[in-house]
């Protein structure tokens, strides 16, 4: 019989105010009765504390003949909160058989997600089974996610073949897990498969593609399902193909993706949010991504989205304007993590703000109990690095707590070779290359350290290291994004379907740059070997953003933006080359390269050369 209770519950705020709830029902005399006890359990695991879920025990405890209603409810409570480990979970399981209340379809879900050994699922699993829900789509939809998270994917196909009928769901997961594992062909052949496709069935695919930074195979899925026009374009949907305008630099894309978004009322959650802002950020638009960001609601800012904003401030170069974003986030009351930090000392080490890293550092530390990690001490190295503070930088990877990792030393390597200390460098870049022995990029900075001395048997020593063991260094390539459509360029192909006018473009853009006193800077460029970033038949005038920006000048007008994204760092005369390109042809050129942005107007760097 349900009986009603003069306190409405839903009201609820605090654990204090559950407490008078509480104390209610028990002077009612209602405390024995099982279904005022669970919305109390699920307050208590949405709280998250271990005195909450202290208190739901007592709760539970409480409770003489407690039914499958109030195991499930607790059972899913502890597994939502994360902080009862998995056996604690599935002692509840073993405590509801011996008190001999069965387990029902709402059971297992729970369980099966709880588990954290392949073992624990596949006793799960018979139990499933045993107690006559082997048919029970939900419950096999559990299982299949469960196996697939263990990277058993063989039975995964098992238990989705004994389904009579499967739904999307099914589909859903089993494609979700053969992707999750790198296999996303095998993974695209079960989505051809599909009778019907969902919304969530196409994203989980559209998902996989660019989890592995397939972008293009992503977009032509996207174009797809809108032509099909049997699905529409929802938040999940929209999270995923922003990711992939992100990763393409596809501004145009993404903006038209942000105003179907506002043109149909989409929920913004805060991934979603987070996902408009870095697009924005990463596309090179960081006004825009300032005014989204300025214009969520303060209740909608959530710690992703002030993280998302202060790292693209450091991207681009803004580390005074990423620490007002975090001061003004600690007015808001809003409490940064490890990543708040992270993107803020970025911030600093690109703007070469060093006494200002070096106090956030220490304010990590001492005001928020942060303890840094890998990438905090890395951040470090490369703020005092790029200040010329080498000697300081290697003293601190000294006294770190654990042992540098490869990008810590590399990025002392990368200091090394700027400012020249070649003893320290050859030290460094001997131990990178040992850690990292097929990276190319590591033997490469070292090579180009030697050459930088003049050390050319040095550099012939590295270069023949590297052919002995077979490493082939990585092709650098760039993209512009032209009227929607993403074009790539690899350094010094021929095998573009325009490479005669392309490069007849860049020598008439080089003469033109010549013409106002630009000459190659060849250094580091190493003698008699294709030593540089990137291949091809003239390592300084065919790299893949001078191939790039050629490629836009030709298609647009004096004024326009050209928005370049670049997979390896920007070499010293491509960025003395884009300085002269923006004052000689009138362009505003914005380059996102493997570690920054840099935008060039009117013969200008807003990096200010420090980079």
């Amino acid at each position: 019989m349900q009986v009603a209770v003069p306190f409405h519950f839903e009201k609820c705020q605090s654990m204090s105010q559950l407490r008078q709830y509480h104390s209610q029902i028990i002077r009612l005399g209602l405390s024995s009765h099982n279904h005022l006890i669970p919305p109390l359990i699920n307050f208590c695991a949405r709280a998250s504390t271990s005195d909450a879920l202290t208190y739901a025990l007592k709760l539970f405890d409480s409770i003489p003949q407690p039914d499958a209603f109030l195991y499930n409810t607790i059972i899913k409570g502890f597994l939502h909160s994360q902080l009862l480990p998995t056996n604690s979970i599935l002692l509840l399981y073993s405590h509801m058989l011996q008190n001999s209340v069965l387990p029902n379809n709402f059971t297992f879900p729970s369980l099966l997600r709880a588990c954290r050994k392949i073992q624990h699922g596949m006793q799960i699993h018979a139990h499933l089974f045993k107690f006559g829900f082997g048919a029970h789509s939900v419950c096999l939809n559990s299982l299949i996610h469960m196996y697939v998270t263990f990277q058993a994917l063989e039975e995964a196909r098992r238990v989705f073949h004994t389904i009579p009928h499967p739904d999307s769901v099914s589909w859903t997961s089993l494609i979700s897990g053969y992707s999750k594992w790198g296999l996303i062909d095998e993974a695209f052949s079960i989505f051809q498969l599909m009778p019907q496709k969902n919304s969530a069935s196409w994203n989980a695919m559209m998902a996989a593609y660019v989890q592995t930074n397939r972008f293009h195979e992503a977009f032509a899925l996207f174009d797809r399902m809108k032509a099909e026009n049997n699905n529409v374009l929802d938040k999940f949907v929209a999270t995923t193909m922003l990711s992939a305008c992100t990763g393409l630099g596809a501004l145009e894309q993404g903006k038209w993706i942000h105003e179907y978004i506002k043109r149909n009322g989409i929920e913004l959650d805060s991934k979603l949010a987070t996902a408009i802002v870095d697009m924005y950020c990463k596309c090179g638009c960081l006004e825009k991504a300032l005014q989204v960001f300025h214009s969520l609601p303060l209740s909608c800012r959530w710690i992703s989205s002030w993280n998302c904003m202060i790292g693209g401030l450091a991207m681009h170069g803004n580390g005074e304007a990423a620490i007002q974003l975090f001061k003004e986030m600690e007015r808001q009351m809003v409490v940064p993590d490890d990543i708040t930090f992270l993107n803020l000392l970025t911030g600093c080490a690109h703007s070469g703000l060093v006494e200002e890293g070096r106090n956030y550092f220490s304010y990590m530390i001492r005001v928020y109990g942060i303890e840094p990690r890998m990438e905090h001490f890395g951040c470090m190295v490369d703020l005092l690095g790029r200040a010329g503070m080498v000697q300081e930088a290697r003293k601190l990877i000294d006294e770190m707590p654990v042992s540098p990792d490869v990008t810590v030393l590399g990025t002392l390597l990368g200091a090394c070779k700027k400012h020249r200390n070649i003893e320290l460098g050859e030290e460094i870049g001997r131990r990178v290359i040992e850690l990292e022995p097929n990276n190319s990029g590591r033997y490469v900075l070292l090579a180009n350290l030697y050459a930088n001395a003049g050390k050319w048997e040095d550099v012939a020593k590295v270069r023949k290291l590297m052919d002995d063991r077979g490493v082939k260094k990585a092709p650098g390539f760039s993209m512009i994004e032209l009227q929607g459509t993403v074009h790539e360029f690899i350094a010094g192909e021929r095998n573009h379907p325009q490479a005669k006018e392309l490069h007849a473009k860049v020598y008439e853009m080089l003469e033109n740059l010549k013409s106002v006193g630009y000459v190659a800077d060849t250094n580091g460029v190493l003698h008699g070997h294709d030593f540089d970033e990137e291949d091809g038949e003239n390592p300084l005038y065919y790299h893949s953003e001078k191939l790039a920006i050629a490629f836009g000048l030709s298609r647009t007008k004096p004024g326009e933006t050209l928005r370049i994204l670049k997979n390896l760092r920007i070499c010293g005369d491509c960025h003395h080359a884009c300085k002269l390109i923006s004052t000689v042809f009138d362009r505003e050129i914005i380059v996102r390269d493997r570690t920054r942005f840099h935008l060039f107007k009117l013969g200008q760097c807003s990096c200010k050369d420090y980079w």
